[in-house]
């Protein structure tokens, strides 16, 4: 039966919309910033890198907990709690005057993030009935992928004109503009999980390991990277015996052993987010040092990626109402493995900027129908006292993605460069480490697609 619309409901969607551009425009815009910002403020290369780091780094750590915390206390609550932490520590960071400051705020700007962030799609998945649902979620993604496309766009104008501290202070007034409207305007929903305990030791444990594991990846190339991934290891293993044993879990063991379903389509988001999360990086180097582009005309061919997500997100919710969508899940994620196979096997010096166009728009536009689809799916075969962690996992699957690409990266130009920068000289070797990414790139993706495929038919909770 249809559910009305109501006015509460239409301002907690207003309200995830916004936070869900919020924080991936916050991760783009500061990155076109971070040249400036380190000559502004004298910080090594190390330390530039770091500020990304520790955002996505917080992010990653603290979403699972922060899902399940907002099943058992109450969704509204946890989600305008982050969305204040996030608008408080962004106007501090727009006055901050040491490099340590700067990636301390960032750290705690990532998690007032990925405490809103674990609840949007748990909101939206309480507030609409299953037929409504996709179509919300389509809208939600669409936003997220405005803030990723617009944000380099928007960095760099106003770190040209007006200097990197005003791409925090920017944010800040649309964020206490949220959060009034949800204070005033949304409705607390029904507890998911009321009555039940938090695992706060197992919520310690995890964020111990993903971080760990985080960490070690980016250094692996050197002996306390090892170490450190390796035990990262073997904290997950202990946090998944521990959660298997206890009646009250943040992440319910049983829930990815029994609910097959559930389960194949998170690991298929987190291939689909490492496959494709890179793209622009390796993109924007190669049109600028091996097609001779300025930053500025790279920029709008870029472009073309997440204007692709935006529109085919919208067009892929209204298709779930007619497609099933763990199908049409499955035929976006083939789209992106087919754009990434075809730009693995083309990509050159030679190649027409007309191609590389399309390639960009074609795994862009198989990004955006993976994404909405999967997402609806992943809501709908939980029960709704699993919503948070639900919603928690989808967040979880997208940082940890996103951080799986960029270690692959990471470990190409160790492979390839060393500790060189991308000069004339060495182009054929960043072209060959640019190839060999992509073609990694590619068989993430074909793994989500063969993921994808073996979740079998939806069972709905």
């Amino acid at each position: 039966m249809e559910q009305k619309t109501s006015a509460s409901t239409t301002m907690m969607l207003l309200t995830v919309c916004i936070a869900q551009f919020m924080a991936p425009f916050m991760l783009t815009a500061i990155g076109v910033a971070l040249p400036a910002l380190g000559r502004d403020l004298g910080a090594s290369a190390m330390q530039i890198g770091l500020v990304e780091q520790c955002y996505m780094l917080s992010l990653a750590m603290f979403m699972l907990a922060f899902g399940r915390l907002s099943d058992i206390i109450g969704q509204r609550i946890i989600f305008l709690m982050g969305l204040f932490a996030f608008t408080l520590f962004t106007f501090f960071l727009g006055y901050a005057t040491t490099i340590f400051t700067v990636i301390v705020l960032r750290f705690f700007q990532g998690l007032g993030a990925s405490m809103f962030l674990s609840g949007s799609m748990a909101l939206v998945a309480t507030a609409y009935p299953p037929m409504q649902r996709a179509r919300k979620i389509g809208l939600v993604s669409a936003c997220t992928y405005i803030g990723l496309s617009i944000g380099p766009v928007v960095g760099g104008y106003v770190t040209l004109h007006f200097g990197w501290r005003h791409i925090f202070l920017m944010p800040v007034p649309i964020g206490i503009a949220a959060i009034l409207t949800g204070l005033f305007g949304m409705k607390e929903p029904k507890k998911n999980a009321s009555g039940e305990r938090m695992d706060w030791k197992g919520s310690l444990i995890y964020a111990l390991s993903v971080g760990s594991i985080m960490i070690g990846a980016t250094h692996v190339s050197q002996r306390d990277g090892i170490l450190l991934l390796l035990a990262g290891v073997v904290g997950m293993g202990l946090f998944l015996v521990m959660e298997s044993r206890n009646k009250s879990p943040i992440l319910d063991v049983k829930l990815l052993s029994g609910n097959r379903f559930f389960t194949l389509s998170c690991l298929a988001a987190l291939g689909n987010y490492a496959a494709t999360f890179g793209i622009v990086f390796f993109m924007s180097l190669f049109l600028q040092y091996a097609k001779g582009l300025t930053a500025r005309q790279a920029g709008f061919i870029l472009l073309l990626q997440p204007l692709m997500q935006v529109l085919t997100s919208l067009l892929a919710g209204r298709l779930a109402g007619r497609i099933a969508v763990a199908k049409l899940a499955t035929v976006g994620m083939l789209i992106s493995a087919v754009g990434l196979l075809l730009t693995a096997f083309t990509i050159g010096v030679h190649i027409h900027l007309w191609l590389v166009s399309l390639e960009l728009m074609l795994i862009g536009a198989g990004f955006g129908i993976f994404v909405t689809p999967n997402s609806a799916a992943i809501m709908d075969s939980v029960e709704r006292r699993q919503y948070g962690v639900a919603s928690g996992m989808i967040g979880a699957m997208r940082t940890l993605g996103m951080a799986t690409s960029l270690t692959t990266i990471t470990l190409v130009f160790s492979l390839f460069l060393g500790d060189q920068a991308v000069t004339d000289a060495n182009l054929p070797r960043f072209l060959l480490g640019m190839q060999t990414a992509l073609v990694v790139f590619s068989a993430f993706s074909c793994l989500g697609v063969i993921l994808s495929l073996s979740r079998g038919k939806e069972r709905p909770a």
